[in-house]
């Protein structure tokens, strides 16, 4: 139960957050700007909570972590669970704040969506991005690694991650995150959502295998 809601509130401070930026704070503080506020809500719920349930705070994180056998089956869906519903209270909160203004942050691609990537483009990147988040996390996480560092290094990944591929798809890798807002605008946000379910597994996938067959170690 502690480990559920530390994801649930965990996936809810994200989405506040760096959602919250977008559609509260876009207009002032730019691209720079919300992509700080995503990399900060990171760093402050790995200390806030890491030391309950690790703040995978993201589906694509879990089942990287399932697949380099470091959680189980059950514990995984178990933390899905509270990440979704973290994700809908948290897209539900700022909705009660600003209405459907900016979408909600909500993800995309394609024609009238920030730069107009194709959808190709979007699949390639949050493939990749998603695959380079989790190897941070696994890397950062082990044991071997510094401790006391990991909360640094993935919140600085993610806002990296932001910077580049705002223009993309608005930067998923996470389908908790781009869930929340979708499911409450609805239209193109849900029709396109399948991208930001499909893309963050299949990284998730290639970073968990990278560190369950030791091609990091």
């Amino acid at each position: 139960m502690q480990k559920f809601v530390a994801e649930f509130i965990g996936t809810l401070t994200l989405v506040l957050f760096g959602c919250g930026a977008a559609v509260l704070g876009g207009d002032n503080v730019g691209q720079l700007g919300i992509a700080l506020a995503f990399g900060f809500a990171i760093v402050a719920m790995a200390y806030g909570i890491g030391s309950i349930s690790g703040c995978h705070v993201n589906p694509a994180v879990s089942l990287g972590a399932f697949i380099a056998g470091r959680m189980s089956a059950r514990e995984m869906l178990v933390y899905w669970v509270a990440q979704f519903l973290g994700a809908l209270v948290g897209a539900g909160i700022l909705a009660a704040i600003a209405g459907m203004a900016g979408g909600l942050g909500q993800n995309g691609w394609g024609p009238g969506y920030n730069g107009e990537f194709s959808m190709q483009a979007a699949l390639i990147f949050e493939v990749v991005m998603t695959a380079i988040f989790v190897i941070v996390i696994l890397g950062s996480t082990s044991a071997e690694a510094p401790a006391g560092f990991a909360g640094l290094a993935i919140g600085i990944t993610l806002a990296v991650i932001h910077i580049v591929g705002i223009q993309v798809t608005g930067v998923s890798v996470n389908p908790a995150r781009s869930f929340g807002p979708a499911v409450l605008v609805g239209g193109q946000a849900i029709s396109q959502l399948w991208l930001f379910f499909v893309a963050p597994a299949i990284g998730a996938v290639i970073a968990g295998a990278i560190y369950r067959f030791r091609v990091l170690r």
